[in-house]
């Protein structure tokens, strides 16, 4: 059976511990990085948020150094300038009223246009701190009742070991703007609240697969929470890659179509941050959530001792057929549930009209059928039902 076979019927062995540690380091560098650029470099702040001025003109043809050159002292420290299709933007985070007509004349030359012709729009920092300060609110407000939500139907453990993977996608996510000091706007912070729904859907994902593995008797007590967790990952690994890959086709699509081909920067800021986001919720669900929940189950006391009987050969551990038999009787249990439930008040009408169901023939106590070729005395074995393997 090939790789790639074993991944769709989730039948992988993949050892997850062994990459935990790697892992867990790599994480801790890229989380220390993005804290000391935070703190060191800061974020590049759009106008949004610090205030200041924005021209816009449409000039086809015309490239940023054009512009630049143009403008000359006028464009001063802290001006951006950039290509919007066929527009150029020029923000600058104070301006003079003189400097906003001036500009506005040089802008209004180079796409050979009137002044008027020339969008200004002014915002003050103020606007920006409200943004800042309801995104704030918002983040705190979410943390709370998804740790209610995750406690309620997982458990705390799982749901602290949910909470912090999801502060690792989003310091990472900060991080790389720091870094590479791209803007941060408006559509940055919504994209930065939609990357928490992200992270924290994939690595329900894998822990609601763990729930149901704890339900296995043969299974929960013949495994160590370590073990339990790498065999409920390597079953829920192909589900993690498609949702992974479908949730990054549109990403990666605004990014090639929309800034790249029609040169929105608006659809840029919003997708840059979504595929940063998205691809640390995805690492994060597998290298972070789920090893921070072994780290604190691991120390409950019914674990630990699982773990002492296990190692001194008390117990050994179920082999792969015996995990898949688990499998198959949870299977059959639910499909024989499912027939139960679906005739159990069927009435079959009967001859007579009584609409009573009609007797059903039993193996006889005594023995079994004659021809069955089974000796005098025997009692028949019960008839396996096919159940269906998921």
């Amino acid at each position: 059976m090939g790789a790639v076979t074993r991944l769709y019927r989730g039948q992988n062995d993949i050892a997850f511990p062994k990459w935990w540690r790697r892992a867990l380091v790599l994480s801790a560098f890229l989380m220390i990085v993005s804290i000391a650029s935070f703190f060191t470099r800061g974020l590049n702040l759009g106008i949004d948020f610090e205030g200041g001025v924005s021209w816009q003109v449409a000039a086809p043809g015309v490239s940023v150094d054009q512009v630049r050159t143009a403008l000359g002292s006028e464009a001063g420290s802290g001006t951006k300038i950039q290509t919007i299709g066929h527009d150029i933007l020029v923000e600058a985070p104070k301006a003079s009223t003189d400097r906003v007509d001036s500009v506005r004349a040089t802008l209004a030359k180079l796409g050979k246009t009137s002044p008027a012709n020339v969008n200004v729009s002014t915002v003050g920092p103020s606007w920006g701190k409200d943004i800042s300060h309801k995104a704030e609110q918002a983040l705190v407000v979410f943390l709370v009742f998804l740790l209610i939500y995750l406690a309620v139907f997982l458990e705390w453990k799982m749901a602290i070991a949910a909470i912090l993977a999801m502060v690792h996608d989003v310091v990472i996510s900060v991080g790389v703007y720091s870094v590479f000091q791209l803007e941060v706007t408006p559509e940055t912070v919504v994209a930065f609240l939609t990357i928490l729904g992200y992270s924290i859907y994939d690595t329900i994902v894998v822990f609601d697969k763990l729930k149901e593995n704890q339900a296995r008797p043969a299974l929960a007590n013949r495994l160590t929470f370590t073990d339990l967790t790498s065999l409920s990952m390597n079953q829920v690994l192909m589900r993690s890659v498609n949702t992974s890959i479908v949730a990054l086709i549109p990403v990666v699509s605004m990014l090639v179509v929309g800034a790249g081909i029609l040169g929105a920067v608006t659809l840029e800021q919003f997708a840059i941050a979504l595929l940063v986001g998205m691809i640390s919720g995805a690492y994060s669900s597998i290298f972070i959530a789920a090893p921070l929940a072994v780290f604190f189950k691991e120390r409950e006391p019914r674990n630990r001792a699982l773990r002492e009987r296990l190692q001194s050969g008390r117990l050994t551990p179920p082999t792969n057929a015996e995990i898949e038999a688990a499998e198959a009787a949870d299977d059959e249990a639910e499909t024989d549930g499912t027939a139960a439930g679906s005739t159990g008040d069927d009435a079959t009408p009967t001859a007579n009209g009584s609409g009573s169901r009609p007797a059903t023939s039993k193996p006889s106590p005594t023995g079994p059928t004659p021809g069955s070729g089974l000796p005098p005395g025997a009692i028949p074995p019960r008839p396996r039902k096919k159940g269906k393997r998921r």
